[in-house]
């Protein structure tokens, strides 16, 4: 049995659930985090010591880390479609999701929380600024790509698509001010053709809004 702990609006776990959905995995989810707290039990720390989420137990094999979680997935049940058997194609699939986690993902919560979670009197004009230029600049790359293929690995879905692919949902529907998208907005509408992807990761968030965690 695979057991997920995390809490469903973070984008990490939504990572880990949309590739759980897409692969049709029977699974146990377990709250954990934000409001539900329980990541600095004993229990929990002996299976991730930093204390984060998502975290997996795969019949007692234990991952940490959104994008670890992914890999470990996608090679286990994934072979032959989200994960690919040639090294050269995952090296793709593992560059995009690396620039996701370490470039794209770091900005736009910037953005996430500097505009929409902070009360509109508490906003930092200067911070706002610069994390929607930056963002600009980044999905605007994202739509360059999506320009030449229809996922950002090619002609399907891949482990490239998942970490850039769930931030995409709430950048295009925050409100937040934003350059024209036309390729990135066509590839959301592919990635919203998923059943796995509707329910994972185009979850409401209104009750964010103006709501500092």
């Amino acid at each position: 049995m695979l057991k997920v702990w995390g809490r469903r609006n973070s984008l990490n776990v939504q990572k880990v659930m949309w590739i759980i959905g897409e692969l049709e995995l029977e699974h146990e989810h377990i709250n954990a985090g934000g409001a539900y707290g329980g990541l600095n039990t004993p229990e929990f720390l002996a299976r991730n010591p930093h204390g984060k989420i998502p975290v997996i137990d795969h019949d007692g094999v234990v991952v940490w880390e959104s994008q670890a979680i992914l890999r470990y997935l996608g090679a286990t049940f994934g072979e032959g479609s989200l994960w690919a058997t040639d090294p050269a194609e995952r090296a793709v699939a593992d560059g995009w999701l690396d620039w996701s986690l370490a470039t794209l993902q770091p900005a736009f919560i910037d953005l996430f929380f500097g505009f929409y979670r902070t009360p509109e009197a508490q906003r930092d004009a200067g911070r706002v600024e610069r994390a929607t230029a930056q963002c600009a600049r980044l999905y605007g790359l994202l739509d360059q790509q999506l320009a030449q293929r229809p996922y950002l690995g090619g002609d399907t879905l891949t482990l490239a698509d998942f970490g850039a692919g769930t931030t995409v949902f709430r950048y295009l529907t925050m409100g937040a001010q934003r350059p024209p998208l036309p390729h990135v907005e066509h590839w959301f509408e592919r990635l919203s053709q998923s059943a796995a992807y509707r329910e994972h990761v185009m979850m409401p968030f209104e009750d964010m809004f103006g709501k500092l965690p």
